[in-house]
């Protein structure tokens, strides 16, 4: 058994004794570091894609809360060889 197992092995004990205001903290602290480990994977992934990339992005992003972009079902409907089951 590795130390991870172990530990976990022991964190599980503890959460079943656990009354609802423990089991309440431990879950916000989870959240919270899914939440920190989710944000972080995304800024690693932005910061790898190529600058061109990255720019032609936020320019979408800037077209589409300006009201000039298209709806999914049109874009669906447009390329629909990409849409295949």
């Amino acid at each position: 058994m590795t130390a991870t197992q172990a530990l976990r092995k022991e964190v599980k004990r503890y959460i079943d004794k656990a009354d609802d205001k423990s089991l309440r903290m431990v879950k916000a602290i989870l959240e919270i570091e899914q939440e920190e480990d989710e944000s972080a994977m995304e800024e690693e992934n932005w910061d790898d894609l190529p600058r061109e990339l990255q720019l032609a992005i936020d320019k979408g992003i800037k077209e589409g809360e300006e009201g000039k972009g298209i709806s999914y079902e049109l874009f669906k409907e447009q390329h629909r060889q990409w849409f295949k089951k």
